[in-house]
């Protein structure tokens, strides 16, 4: 059987519109779940009286059942569809959501905009849906919530009320309604999930499977130019020097001659491997080792990314780029220098520019030259590492062009290359 094209999938929304509940009951409908781990969490949940909390409970209690000696893996984060095998980035709080969206392995390809009929989008809805939009999510279906709750139950002028409120939301930050599915569901209940409701006659669109099934696969990007980010770089005796990392973009073979940035050094590939099986290539998502001729372990580190001699990873001078600002305690002034997270890099870069603020419901510009940023602000800004970095513009090389921003622990903006200036080598 030909393995199904693969999905990451991310699922955002307000805290407490059912996120969880809706993942829950996605994976228990999708079969990845068994249901007599539902009925064993619904009993608990009943006697502690969360009674309708159980599917939340699948997807928050992992960590405590497994302590507990249950097993349920956290891999079942992953389900399939007729068409699809989907892996679910889990997005519990805010920061999190970030880190994931940002650097976790996998971007999001794809994300379910959770939100309650009963109250309507509210601020984390929006945050939500102006962050996918930032990093670059260009797929979403909206899922309305709790459709069993609202009075009366089911009611199609309530949906349609609250269809209306986040289609001015997604309006406002840029997405093209024709293209966002929305689907009224209950994941309590389960109505809509997999198949039609009877209790909603008045909808005739399609279930979230369904929805999910008419997703496109990102092209793989294996006609661009190699790009592959370093995580470790080991000496193995008797092999030699051997740097560790995943494919980002391009196709890597044996007897190509590699070029490390920033650490400018080449050397050429003998030999490819995974899962210690030798590969005759490897493409977009492999991770592997593999032995270079020409290097020694201390030529090249973490951070640094390997790419054809003839077309090297972009180090940048200074790069311009969109950012969100999602938690900062004070106001941000020119001159700031937190940490870059950009693929395996890791580098301090100084706010050297705050060229315009903007609105973050159109994308106009609402400032020129503003004096300092915010929590909430979006911004084009010029940035300068305090060393090399690699960076590219995220419409060529996404994976390269997405970061978070950290300081003091925390995940305080994320944001996307959109032009760089090259240093010279």
């Amino acid at each position: 059987m030909a393995e199904k094209p693969h999905m990451n999938i991310v699922f955002i929304g307000h805290v407490d519109h059912g996120k969880s509940t809706t993942v829950g009951r996605v994976l228990l409908e999708t079969g990845a779940i068994d249901k007599y781990v539902i009925e064993k969490f619904r009993k608990e949940a009943e006697e502690k009286g969360k009674a309708t909390f159980e599917f939340a409970w699948v997807m928050d209690n992992l960590k405590e059942e497994r302590e507990r000696g249950v097993t349920i893996d956290v891999s079942h984060k992953k389900f399939t569809t007729d068409k699809y095998y989907f892996t679910v980035i889990d997005a519990p709080g805010h920061r999190d959501f970030v880190k994931n969206m940002i650097t976790g392995t996998s971007q999001a390809d794809a994300a379910i905009v959770v939100c309650s009929a009963i109250e309507g989008p509210q601020a984390q809805t929006k945050e939500h849906i102006f962050l996918a939009k930032t990093l670059g999510v260009k797929q979403i279906i909206i899922a309305i919530n709790k459709m069993d709750a609202i009075k009366p139950a089911y009611d199609e002028a309530q949906y349609k009320k609250v269809v209306g409120e986040v289609s001015n939301l997604l309006k406002a930050v840029g997405y093209k309604l024709e293209e966002v599915p929305f689907i009224p569901i209950s994941a309590y209940t389960g109505e809509n999930i997999v198949k039609a409701s009877d209790k909603m006659g008045w909808y005739k669109g399609d279930s979230l499977v369904a929805a999910l099934n008419k997703l496109k696969v990102p092209e793989p990007m294996t006609g661009k130019a190699l790009r592959l980010p370093i995580q470790d770089v080991y000496t193995i005796t008797g092999i030699g020097t051997v740097p560790v990392g995943r494919v980002e973009t391009g196709v890597l073979k044996p007897d190509m001659k590699l070029i490390f940035m920033p650490s400018n050094k080449i050397g050429e590939v003998k030999s490819i491997e995974m899962h210690h099986e030798q590969l005759p290539q490897a493409i977009p998502g492999d991770n592997v080792g593999f032995n270079v001729r020409g290097i020694a372990k201390n030529d090249i580190k973490r951070g640094d990314v390997a790419g054809p001699v003839d077309n090297p990873p972009t180090v940048a001078k200074t790069f311009t780029c969109q950012i969100v600002v999602l938690n900062h305690p004070t106001a941000i002034p020119v001159g700031y220098t937190p940490v870059f997270h950009c693929h395996t890099a890791q580098v301090a870069c100084t706010f050297i520019e705050l060229q315009k603020k903007l609105d973050p419901k159109t994308g106009q510009v609402k400032e020129e030259n503003p004096t300092f940023l915010k929590t909430g602000d979006v911004a084009i800004v010029k940035v300068e590492p305090t060393k090399p970095m690699v960076v590219e513009k995220a419409k060529d090389f996404p994976q390269l062009g997405r970061f978070a921003i950290r300081d003091m622990g925390q995940t305080v903006a994320a944001g996307m290359c959109v032009d760089v200036e090259k240093r010279e080598m």
